[in-house]
């Protein structure tokens, strides 16, 4: 039964080849469980102690996230050229122009060399542009 937050059968299958193997040593727990584990983690946002037991040993989860520095860039990118190369991208591109505005009162901090009130500046252009 594949649960909420683990990767999907089709997921899975794209991203197998695209995980190290460990050449030598103990026996691993299975890639599959740890990813899932590592998924589960970032789309709930939980704290690695509170990863639940069923993908094995938190720390396990932990270290092989952080061996995987790289991996999982690398990965994308390779099942993104296979899916571009098959015209299965669309690459429409969108642009947010959000503005976020501070508080009146993060404008004058009162910080040592910081501004303390309103200065009233006027700005003036050292060259006219259209005088050429």
């Amino acid at each position: 039964m594949i649960r909420r937050h683990e990767l999907t059968e089709p997921a899975w299958e794209l991203l197998a080849p695209l995980i190290p193997r460990a050449a030598t040593g103990r026996p691993r727990v299975s890639d599959r469980q740890v990813i899932s584990g590592m998924v589960y983690k970032i789309r709930t946002g939980i704290s690695w102690p509170d990863l639940p037991e069923r993908y094995g040993s938190w720390q396990t989860v932990y270290i092989r996230f952080r061996r995987y520095d790289g991996v999982f860039t690398r990965a994308l990118r390779q099942i993104q050229a296979r899916a571009d190369a098959a015209g299965d991208i669309d690459w429409l591109v969108q642009i947010d122009s959000t503005i976020v505005r501070a508080h009146q009162h993060a404008a004058a901090t009162g910080r040592k060399g910081g501004s303390t009130g309103r200065t009233n500046r006027t700005i003036t252009p050292s060259a006219d542009p259209e005088a050429d």
